[in-house]
């Protein structure tokens, strides 16, 4: 077959193509790797913040490996994660929403989680007065939505609203940020009856449990007898009575709404109620379980979970004192809860680890996971509105001062009167600032006697913010 020859005009073009194919592919590669050293932004902070994030991924993701229980992460950027199950792991939660199996793999924003987690720390998660005060519309649109069976949708008349909600809330947080070292969240899995952690957990300052779980002699090995707060869904509320079982100083706080049938329950005990502050986020776990590490976080510096099944082979939802029943998707859930523990939120206790005694050094430390928290914090701040850090109010988007003198009655209705002489709320509702541990005390300080708030929605940035006096009485 003849070949054609190419004319001496045509080399140069192919030359040229190809010149201009490389310039092209140096320049993509240039590109991108300004983007990830920083060059690419003017702000030298910027490539600095990338930097301390990637290498928080890191050690993110070899405490995955070391503790996942057959977890893996693969780093995606900077701040996105994927956590993913072995193949094999026998997927058969069936979502009836979107018609299809759980997926073996997550995908999650590290740097939204840890913003979000450590501004946990410093919050407010109990309803009270003064947030319905200050917040703007809180009387007249916000109190509504937390009373069932009120045949209202605003409140024109104040007084209608307080009538339904003056029994279970105070006039200023009952509970604050550090109060208590170590606690425990108890939560209901049938695991922990593979367990006997109960003198562990009752060995915590204080103790969290959900629901309806049963705390007595016949499960006490496996799940202790120690109780302080329960967080009870409006299902369960109706039967506080045979759930408290003589525990004057369990405290209940209702995860959602009161109405009136709950309302006339709590009127006969002497047990301090609360309400929920009603928080919606998006992430990865849901149900009163993550409701319960999410008030414990803002109460005490080191939360410990256990009954929170972590088994990558988990197929079904049981609970230690009950037959197997439909629940939460357990993938997901247990995935979330993962990353958790390897952002220093929470440390997982489950049967499924050999090592009982762990020395959580794979978990990253507090100075690291602080660093990380600024460098996400100034990314984000600065994506937003080239602002900078505004330091520990820059997300207070609605502010109010209480005056030390009217600080409103402590909760609960006049008729109850004869009950709450033996009651504990006044224990926690009248609370001199010298009572509390040496770092709620500092904690206090530091935050200039604001308590902070979140705004129902999906917003970080959305924080209602109250100044109290730095006087003895908190």
């Amino acid at each position: 077959m003849r070949q054609h020859k190419q004319s001496p005009s045509a080399r140069p073009k192919i030359l040229y193509l190809v010149c201009a194919v490389a310039l092209f592919s140096l320049l993509l590669f240039s590109i991108q790797s300004s983007f990830f050293n920083g060059s690419f932004y003017s702000d030298p902070r910027t490539s600095e913040s990338i930097r301390e994030l990637f290498q928080f991924q890191s050690t993110v993701q070899q405490c995955v490996a070391n503790r996942g229980l057959g977890l893996t992460a693969d780093i995606i950027d900077h701040c996105t994660l994927v956590l993913k199950y072995p193949e094999g792991t026998n997927s058969t939660w069936y979502n009836q929403q979107f018609k299809k199996f759980e997926p073996l793999e997550y995908t999650y924003d590290v740097c939204e989680a840890i913003l979000l987690w450590e501004q946990y720390r410093n919050m407010t998660t109990v309803l009270t007065r003064e947030y319905l005060d200050v917040r703007p519309g809180g009387w007249l649109d916000y109190a509504p939505l937390r009373i069932a069976q009120l045949g209202a949708k605003k409140c024109y008349n104040k007084t209608l609203c307080e009538e339904q909600l003056e029994i279970l809330l105070p006039a200023k947080p009952p509970f604050h940020p550090r109060q208590f070292r170590t606690c425990a969240v108890v939560g209901n899995s049938g695991d922990l009856l593979k367990t006997e952690f109960g003198n562990e957990i009752d060995s915590h300052d204080a103790v969290f449990r959900d629901n309806e779980a049963p705390v007595n002699e016949k499960y006490a090995k496996y799940v202790g007898l120690k109780r302080d707060f329960r967080l009870v869904v409006r299902g369960s509320a109706r039967n506080m009575v045979p759930i408290l079982k003589g525990s004057d100083d369990e405290v209940l706080i209702i995860k959602s709404l009161t109405h009136r049938e709950i309302n006339t329950v709590i009127k006969t005990l002497p047990n301090p109620v609360y309400l929920f502050q009603g928080i919606v986020l998006r992430r990865g776990a849901k149900g009163t379980g993550m409701k319960s590490i999410e008030l414990a976080l803002s109460m005490c510096d080191i939360v410990d979970i256990y009954g929170f099944t972590v088994d990558p082979g988990y197929t079904e939802w049981t609970r230690y004192f009950s037959a197997p029943r439909k629940g939460h998707n357990p993938l997901q859930g247990r995935a979330y809860y993962q990353l958790l523990e390897c952002l220093g939120v929470i440390r997982i206790h489950s049967p499924m680890r050999s090592m009982r005694r762990q020395d959580w050094s794979d978990v990253p430390s507090r100075e690291m996971i602080s660093q990380a928290h600024a460098a996400a914090w100034h990314l984000r701040k600065s994506s937003a509105d080239k602002g900078g850090s505004k330091g520990q109010f820059g997300n207070c988007k609605v502010w109010g001062n209480v005056d030390p003198d009217k600080s409103g009655p402590i909760s609960g209705s006049p008729d109850m009167s004869d009950v709450r002489k033996y009651s504990n709320y006044k224990k926690w509702e009248v609370m001199p600032l010298k009572s509390l541990r040496k770092e709620a005390q500092l904690h206090y300080k530091q935050m200039e006697g604001v308590s902070q708030y979140k705004m129902d929605g999906n917003k970080l940035d959305d924080l209602v913010c109250v100044r109290h006096s730095l006087k003895s009485a908190v």
